[in-house]
């Protein structure tokens, strides 16, 4: 049995995914590793108890002990509220911890053999840097009523106010105010350099600076403003190189190139782009996602959702084949991170045999049924939820 130092931060969360977690932890984890984590329950049901208090706990637990894992969780629409008989429509869960980390994420594909990308001339992964701040996850949203006007209205340190017409409605309509902060741009931008030159890999960086004149453009002239005068130098002698795009164009760079680099992105473009490109490599499910703190804290989770039709056929007690795999990977990935501060060799190698051994388990034809409908192995086998992480247990016994 291997022993673990310090608890990491364990995060559970909703349908299908709270279903694996728990499988995953008895089938994969507890046989080997005297888990220690500090547990919060951020299903919905108990946010909503909660008055979503437990998501913020959860997030500076994270802080303080400085490794979470964390489960997929549900961001309620009005649908939501009505099924779970929600007191309001609570915010996304992952926006509030991000907020309260102000890292970015950084989430990459996960290649395994036989599983060929949707993109032929992709033969290397692309890794999405994702601001974790702002944008529409921090949105103010309201109804507007026929004939009323929405107006932005500035209230400077002194008092003063300036105020700008946003619209005058002549039926009635909706409106969205958004915001970021220079701090929060900073540390994205200076996440992203840093990251780059750890892998070695060229940063791309893109937004739509041409219609958003003073948003966007923020952000191009904050990451050209870093970059100039903290990591210029650095980069040439890396053999790197870093450029800013519009949106639009790196979309058609990113389809056109080979992969091998670092693409960072305004938050709700990470978030559009990242489930593109895993999907284009295999499936949403073959996802990695980590939020790193500026303060040093790392946060793991799957990038998929909460697998709600697997769910929903798992509760009328049909065969579910969900794909696991980033949900093992982000335990691994804290295994391995506690394992690194703690100084712990064993718990290292153990995160890095249950990795081969998931990989392996693919290679070999035993896949879920999203993989095995674009593998090109020559013989697989369709495995239900519970079966795959068995078979991943057999070939890491060995």
């Amino acid at each position: 049995m291997i022993l673990m130092k310090t608890p990491l931060v364990e995060m559970d969360g909703d349908e299908m995914t709270r279903i694996i977690w728990q499988n995953i932890k008895e089938i994969l984890i507890l046989p080997y590793v005297d888990l220690k984590t500090e547990y919060y329950d951020l299903g919905l049901e108990n946010r909503d108890k909660t008055g979503d208090r437990v998501t913020e706990e959860a997030a500076r637990a994270a802080l303080r002990l400085g490794v979470a894992v964390k489960c997929a969780t549900i961001t309620p629409n009005a649908e939501r509220v009505r099924e779970y008989n929600l007191r309001e429509m609570w915010k996304s869960p992952n926006g509030t911890i991000r907020a309260i980390l102000d890292g970015t994420v950084f989430r990459a594909p996960i290649l395994a053999e036989g599983i060929r990308p949707l993109i032929p001339g992709w033969q290397k992964p692309i890794t999405i840097a994702r601001h974790a701040y702002g944008d529409v996850y921090r949105g103010v949203e309201t109804a507007v009523p026929a004939g009323g006007r929405a107006e932005l209205v500035i209230t400077a340190a002194d008092g003063t106010q300036t105020s700008q017409l946003i619209h005058a409605y002549d039926g009635a309509g909706v409106a969205l105010a958004m915001h970021n902060t220079d701090a929060s741009i900073m540390s994205f931008a200076r996440s992203c350099f840093r990251y780059a030159l750890d892998v070695k890999q060229d940063l791309w960086f893109a937004t739509k600076d041409t219609i958003s004149k003073k948003y966007d453009h923020r952000f191009k002239d904050i990451f050209a403003e870093i970059y100039e005068a903290e990591f210029d130098a650095a980069f040439r002698q890396a053999g790197i190189e870093y450029f800013y795009t519009l949106i639009d164009d790196a979309v058609a760079r990113v389809v056109r190139s080979e992969g091998g680099f670092i693409w960072a992105c305004k938050n709700y473009d990470g978030d559009v782009m990242s489930d593109m490109v895993a999907t284009a490599f295999g499936s949403l499910a073959m996802m990695t996602s980590v939020l790193v703190s500026p303060a040093g804290a790392y946060e793991y989770e799957a990038a998929h959702g909460t697998v709600q039709r697997h769910y929903y056929k798992h509760l009328k007690g049909e065969k579910t084949s969900t794909n696991s795999v980033a949900t093992i990977f982000a335990w691994t990935g804290a295994l391995r991170k506690r394992a690194e501060m703690d100084a712990s060799e064993d718990l290292a190698d153990f995160a890095v045999r249950l990795e081969k051994a998931t990989l392996r388990t693919i290679a070999e034809g035993v896949m879920t049924g999203d993989l095995a409908s674009i593998s090109q192995l020559a013989q697989k086998k369709v495995a239900g939820s519970e079966e795959f992480l068995l078979a991943v247990r057999e070939r890491l016994a060995t």
